[in-house]
């Protein structure tokens, strides 16, 4: 049977929505949504938000970003010269925290002292408990540890099943109730991934100019699960 013929089609990404409205809640994200809500009630000036790649967390930091009129920066952009200019903003998210590369400790250290001492709302963002950070400074380390934290956990089968349902309704696709049942109990409980693989979906329905069915979608995430070789 020969190939279904392909269309050339234009991989025009579309843009995350970091709205409130587009922040599913759900039991592996409630509290920190709740803690990101109850701002500016609390305990402390800084919040640390973790959670693994693709959980939500610049998404949430986005949302408490536009509520606090706060600009966000990474935290490989934190640099001696920038910090009393970052400092006078009255809230700052701080995103990327765990990742060493490009990243200044001694100034990460004096922003959140000048923080503290203007009354700047922080939220910093990063990958894993603070203790995974790899960080060399003890003063930094310590800071960030004392600090309140709030983790969010991969989501459960429910809340991804619905993240999918929005990814497709966001790109104006409309597929099958069995669609969402068989990428919900194949992938990896990442919203990122969830988003990567409706991708994928949409590019290939544009290509074989076909509706998303089961089968397609089956066969387009094994193609992306397929281990790729080496460049000769």
């Amino acid at each position: 049977m020969p190939d279904t013929p392909r269309q050339l089609t234009l991989d025009l990404p579309v843009d995350p929505r970091f709205g409130p409205e587009d922040f599913l809640v759900g039991p592996s994200n409630e509290e920190a949504y709740a803690r990101i809500e109850a701002w500016p009630d609390w305990p402390d000036r800084v919040l640390v938000l973790t959670g693994p790649a693709g959980s939500g967390k610049s998404h949430l930091a986005a949302i408490w970003a536009a509520q606090a009129g706060a600009p966000t920066v990474a935290a490989a952009e934190v640099a001696a010269a920038a910090v009393p200019r970052l400092a006078e903003a009255a809230a700052l998210v701080i995103e990327d925290a765990d990742r060493p590369a490009g990243r200044d400790e001694a100034a990460l250290f004096h922003l959140l002292n000048l923080a503290r001492e203007r009354g700047t709302s922080l939220v910093i963002t990063g990958a894993g408990p603070v203790e995974g950070w790899g960080i060399a400074t003890p003063d930094l380390r310590s800071r960030l540890r004392l600090a309140p934290t709030v983790g969010i956990d991969p989501p459960d089968e429910a809340l991804l099943r619905a993240v999918l349902v929005k990814l497709f309704v966001d790109r104006q696709l409309v597929v099958d109730t069995s669609v969402v049942d068989a990428l919900a109990l194949r992938i990896d409980r990442s919203l990122g991934r969830a988003r990567d693989v409706v991708a994928a979906l949409d590019r290939e329905g544009l290509a074989r100019s076909r509706r998303i069915t089961r089968p397609l979608a089956l066969a387009t995430l094994a193609a992306l699960d397929e281990p790729r070789g080496e460049e000769p």
